[in-house]
């Protein structure tokens, strides 16, 4: 019996091992739902209310899983709302599969219904590999590249699909001319760098006193070497926030994340040193490394695209970061380095955690934001997952979060867009149905994205044997990331018509749907309301009603974001004299003596 060009792709995707599609229907993929039908819905077909939301879910399923992620949605719209989570893909090099109707054959060209130039739309988002299906015998060797490239090159790729294609009987391609095969799978591989090369890496860290690591999420499979390396060299770690589930911050030389979101050790770290390893990393804020002359610098990165573009690194060691150290470390000599370095790193992040402490138990009105963040940390599971939504919840995230072995964390981290915390968390679920996951996010990324796809939680909670899916809203009715970046960098008060926003019932919300809600009013009940929702036998949404006049501090305040802030004061802002008490009071914590030894 014969099969069609759409059986045929579900029967490659399961050959490949793809457990589940992430999509929303429509008549541009007909062709492809009915051969789910006949497939018995394997693979799964993840039914999001949005396809920003399907591709979102499947960026969070391969950023959780390490595998490819897959996405499905129709001609015309549906392929246009899938751009912004394979743009998120895209920037932090992840696997991703978008498969997208398109009209038939006969109607292209002719402005069809819903008939957009794909190709074309998508020639930068998937750049690696984008490519329209006319025949049966261009498959299955397209759609293996596809998921070859997608996995080689850590990006998301696409297939264009018509409808009138996906109905055609599937006829292989023949051993003639112009026929091209193909062939499933692709192994492992492990790229290093010369011999030379990593000598004069070598040369460069061992002439070093006060050594840096910086390290990103390509760092993730190399915990061991870069423990090892960073208590060879004495040295202390940074963390890029895709990195941050990389390394424990139990650690006593973990400084934590760098940059705007970042902490004072790790900036206190790259003024220091005199020498700058990065290890799968490609964080672009080159204002937080150390100035240009004034550390050496090593990078080992697999992607040779990406590297030595971000500092002027002496020595670029393009290789897998795993089996770079390994070979990098017998050539670095750990004698004659005195202790005074690492003391110091230690020290300053010791003074950091005891300034985190005193700030996030700051009162405030009506309930600090960053003690939300504080009280979840003990509490979660040694397996917990926790997924951040972009805006000041990431400060949180970042700065009060504690990573511990085993825990996995991620945002979107270069794109930075609003409203993937929920479905990134969707994603997980899928990808690890057997663990605790915690999505953290802002009311304006919930009301943007969040409360349509609890809908989702709500249609596939009974599938994750573990049930618990947390997820924590900031409820300050204000845009506030961009309200406070606003204040420091144009020195212009809060422009209440643009960052003002409703105080949506979000726990009233859930409790529609059949799942817990919980809204926390006074800052005694966080703890309290945490350990409820972790209690909770299924999807929770838990709101907390916070102070938006709590400033995302930076670890490094410039004059002239400190003059811009004091000029919006004096423009009028809104706020003000929150605004003022709220910082002053969480300025002075770093000022404040540390309790422990120095």
């Amino acid at each position: 019996m014969s099969i069609k060009v759409s059986d045929h792709i579900l029967e490659r995707l399961r050959a490949w091992g793809v457990e589940q599609v992430f999509g929303y229907p429509g008549d541009g993929i007909n062709g492809l739902l009915a051969a789910w039908g006949r497939a018995e819905d394997q693979p799964r077909f993840i039914q999001s209310r949005h396809e920003e939301m399907s591709a979102f879910e499947a960026v969070g399923y391969a950023k959780f899983s390490g595998r490819l992620g897959v996405c499905v949605a129709t001609s015309g719209p549906g392929a246009i709302h899938l751009l912004n989570g394979l743009y998120d893909a895209k920037l932090d090099h992840v696997p991703v599969l978008a498969i997208v109707g398109q009209t038939n054959r006969t109607a292209m060209g002719g402005s069809y219904q819903q008939e957009v130039d794909l190709h074309t739309l998508y020639k930068d988002v998937a750049s690696e590999f984008v490519e329209t299906v006319t025949v049966p015998e261009q498959l299955p060797n397209v759609l293996d590249r596809a998921i070859r490239t997608a996995y080689a090159r850590r990006c998301p790729t696409a297939l264009i699909i018509p409808g009138d294609v996906q109905e055609l009987d599937y006829s292989p391609p023949t051993h003639e001319f112009k026929m091209v095969p193909s062939s499933l799978g692709m192994s492992d591989y492990t790229a290093t760098p010369t011999d030379d090369a990593l000598r004069r890496a070598a040369d460069v860290l061992n002439a070093g006193d006060k050594v840096a690591v910086l390290v990103g999420q390509g760092a993730a499979g190399a915990v061991v070497e870069v423990r090892e390396i960073a208590e060879l060299l004495g040295a202390g770690v940074a963390k890029a926030l895709l990195g941050k589930d990389v390394l424990s911050d139990e650690l006593p030389y973990v400084t934590g994340p760098i940059g705007l979101l970042g902490s004072r050790p790790s900036y206190e770290l790259m003024r220091d040193c005199d020498t700058l390893l990065t290890i799968g990393s490609s964080f672009p804020y080159t204002q937080f490394m150390p100035d240009f002359g004034k550390a050496r610098g090593v990078q080992i990165d697999i992607d040779p695209h990406m590297i030595g573009m971000r500092y002027p690194y002496e020595v670029n060691l393009v290789g897998d970061a795993q089996a770079t150290l390994r070979r990098l470390i017998p050539l670095l000599k750990a004698e004659g380095r005195g202790r005074e370095w690492y003391d110091t790193v230690c020290a300053n992040v010791r003074r950091w955690h005891e300034t985190m402490e005193r700030r996030a138990g700051l009162s405030a009105d009506p309930i600090n934001p960053e003690h939300v963040a504080r009280a979840l940390d003990p509490l979660l599971p040694d397996d917990a997952i926790l997924t951040s939504d972009s805006g000041s919840v990431a400060n949180w995230y970042a700065r009060h979060i504690t990573m511990r072995p085993g825990m996995r964390g991620s945002l979107s981290g270069t794109l930075a867009t609003m409203g993937p915390g929920v479905p990134y968390a969707i994603g997980a679920k899928f990808a690890h149905p057997d663990r605790p996951v915690f999505a953290l996010v802002g009311d304006g990324a919930m009301q943007m994205n969040g409360l349509a796809e609890m809908i989702t939680a709500a249609k596939y909670r009974d599938r994750w044997s573990d049930p618990r899916l947390v997820v924590a809203v900031w409820n300050n009715q204000d845009l506030n990331q961009v309200t406070w970046e606003m204040r420091a960098m144009e020195g212009a008060p809060s422009f209440l018509p643009s960052q003002s926003i409703p105080d949506v019932r979000y726990a009233e919300f859930a409790r529609s749907l059949g799942l817990t809600g919980i809204r926390v009013e006074k800052p005694e009940d966080v703890e309290a309301g945490w350990r409820a929702a972790l209690e909770a036998d299924g999807p929770v949404v838990i709101e907390f009603l916070t102070d938006p006049a709590v400033p995302p501090v930076p670890p490094h305040a410039t004059w002239e974001q400190m003059e811009a802030t004091a000029s919006s004061i004096l423009k009028g802002d809104t706020d003000r004299r929150s605004m003022i008490k709220q910082g002053l009071k969480a300025k002075v914590q770093e000022f404040l003596p540390s309790r422990g030894k120095q």
